[in-house]
C-alpha cells in the first residue's frame, strides 16, 4: 500500500511539473519564420519547406501554448524532440486551399507561398504542418525538423526595418493582440495618405464591438511599404502595377476578390516589428477585398464601403468567422459541405450544434426561426450562410459578416471574437 500510494504521489507530482512549464521552459524570446510551398491540384497535394528565419522578438501568445482556440482549415504542431511533448500549436486557412476548390485546379498545378511565426525553441524540434479538405481529411502533411542553432537559419529584422508609427500602444507586444496595417500601392509621396487611410481602418475596428470595449488589448501599428506605382493591378481593365506585395484583382477570375500570393515579401516588410496579424490597405477606389485566417486582409482604402469592408475582412483573418451571405443557387457548396460541422464558430450544419451557439438562443424560439420574424428574434437559426441557401445556417438574421449596411457583428459573432481575443491575452 505504501508502495502504491508513492507512486500515486509520483505522479501527481509530475502532473503538476507538466502544468507549471511555462514558455520559458521550451523557448526564448524571438520568433521562427516557417516559410512552406503548398503546392499542387485538386487531385494531388504537397507541402515543401522553403526557408526559415529568425526574427528579433516574439509577440505572440506565451500561455495555452499547446491549446487551439479554433481548427482552421490547416495546423501547424511543434514537438519537443526529446520526448515528444506538443509544446506549441496553431492553426490557418490558406488561399492555396481556396484555390483547390476551383474548376483552374482540376487541370492545373500551382505552388502557393505561405509563412507562419512560431515561438523560437531553445532545443531541437519536430514541426509537423498538415492541410485538410473540407471534411476534415487530411490532404497534404510535412514533418520536418528544426535546429535552432542552424547556421542556414537567416537573421532577418535586424537592419533595413520598414518605417512605421503606431497608432494604438497599449503595452507590450507579448501582452497584447499586435496588428500590423501595410501599405499596397502607395508611393513614398503618398505615405501620408496611407498613415491617415491606417487611423481610418483602426477607427472602423474599434467602432465595433467586441473590439471597442476590448481595445487596451491591442497594439496597432501603420507600416510605410512604398511601392513603385501609385494603386494596384485591376486585370479585367488590364492594368498592372508594381507595387509591394503585388497584389490584384479578380483572384480566382472574381472581380472584387483582391489577394496577394506573395506572402513572402509581405513578412518581410514586417521584420523586425512586432505583429501577430496583418492587414494591407490598397492605394485604390476599386471595390473588393479578402480576408484568410490566421494570414492577412486585404481590403481597398479609397472605396466608399471601405470602413465596413476592412473590419469585415478581419473578421475573417483574425477572428476565423465565415461569410454569413448567400446565394440561391449554391454556387460553392463544395466548400461547406452539409454533412459535417464547420470549424467557423458562425455558421452551422446542425451536425454538432451545441458546440456552436445553441445554449444563448432565447427560450420560444422557433428552430429554424423564420426570416420574417428577425425583429423579434435576435438570436436563432437562420436558414443561409456560406453562400449556400439551403442547409447552413448563422445565428442573426443580419450581420457584419452578412452586409456592408448592418452595422455591427452579430450576439454569435461577438461572442465569437470575445472569445478568442480572451484566449490571446488572457
Amino acid at each position: 500500500m505504501k508502495k502504491r500510494n508513492l507512486l500515486l504521489l509520483a505522479c501527481l507530482l509530475a502532473c503538476l511539473g507538466l502544468g507549471a512549464q511555462t514558455f520559458e521552459n521550451y523557448f526564448t524570446d524571438r520568433t521562427l519564420r516557417v516559410d512552406y510551398l503548398f503546392t499542387g491540384d485538386a487531385r494531388h497535394q504537397a507541402i515543401c519547406l522553403d526557408q526559415l528565419s529568425s526574427l528579433p522578438r516574439w509577440a505572440g501568445r506565451r500561455h495555452h501554448l499547446a491549446e487551439l482556440p479554433l481548427a482552421g482549415n490547416g495546423q501547424i504542431v511543434m514537438k519537443d524532440r526529446t520526448d515528444g511533448t506538443v509544446i506549441y500549436r496553431t492553426s490557418f486557412s490558406s488561399l492555396f486551399q481556396e484555390w483547390l476548390e476551383t474548376d483552374e485546379a482540376r487541370t492545373t498545378a500551382k505552388g502557393f507561398e505561405n509563412s507562419f511565426l512560431l515561438p523560437y525553441p531553445l532545443r531541437p524540434v519536430s514541426v509537423e504542418i498538415t492541410l485538410f479538405d473540407p471534411h476534415r481529411n487530411v490532404r497534404a502533411t510535412l514533418t520536418h525538423t528544426v535546429d535552432p542553432d542552424d547556421i542556414l537559419i537567416q537573421q532577418k529584422g535586424q537592419t533595413h526595418i520598414t518605417p512605421h508609427r503606431y497608432l494604438l500602444k497599449n503595452g507590450p507586444a507579448d501582452r497584447c493582440i499586435d496588428v500590423a496595417i501595410l501599405a499596397e500601392g502607395y508611393t513614398k509621396e503618398e505615405m501620408e495618405t496611407f498613415y491617415r487611410d491606417a487611423q481610418t481602418a483602426c477607427e472602423s475596428l474599434f467602432a465595433h464591438e467586441p473590439f471597442r470595449s476590448m481595445k487596451s488589448k491591442f497594439n496597432i501599428v501603420a507600416v510605410a511599404s512604398s511601392s513603385e506605382d501609385s494603386g494596384v493591378s485591376i486585370p479585367r481593365l488590364g492594368q498592372w502595377k508594381s507595387t509591394a506585395f503585388h497584389s490584384h484583382f479578380s483572384t480566382f477570375y472574381s472581380d472584387r476578390y483582391l489577394t496577394t500570393s506573395r506572402l513572402k515579401s509581405l513578412h518581410d516588410a514586417l521584420a523586425g516589428i512586432d505583429y501577430e496579424h496583418i492587414i494591407v490597405l490598397a492605394n485604390t477606389d476599386e471595390y473588393g477585398g479578402g480576408g484568410i485566417y490566421n494570414s492577412y486582409t486585404l481590403t481597398t482604402a479609397h472605396h466608399e464601403d471601405f470602413r465596413p469592408v476592412v473590419v469585415h475582412e478581419f473578421g475573417h483573418s483574425f477572428g476565423g468567422l465565415a461569410d454569413e451571405y448567400f446565394y440561391e443557387e449554391d454556387i460553392m457548396n463544395d466548400t461547406y459541405p452539409t454533412d459535417v460541422e464547420p470549424w467557423e464558430q458562425n455558421i452551422t450544419t446542425l451536425i454538432d450544434f451545441t458546440s456552436k451557439w445553441q445554449e444563448i438562443i432565447p427560450e420560444g424560439t422557433p428552430l429554424p426561426t423564420p426570416a420574417e420574424d428577425f425583429n423579434t428574434y435576435k438570436v436563432g437559426l437562420y436558414e443561409g450562410a456560406a453562400y449556400s441557401f439551403k442547409g447552413l445556417y448563422r445565428g442573426s438574421y443580419n450581420c457584419r459578416m452578412r452586409t456592408n449596411e448592418y452595422p455591427t457583428f452579430c450576439p454569435v459573432c461577438q461572442r465569437a471574437l470575445r472569445r478568442l481575443i480572451e484566449f490571446y491575452t488572457e
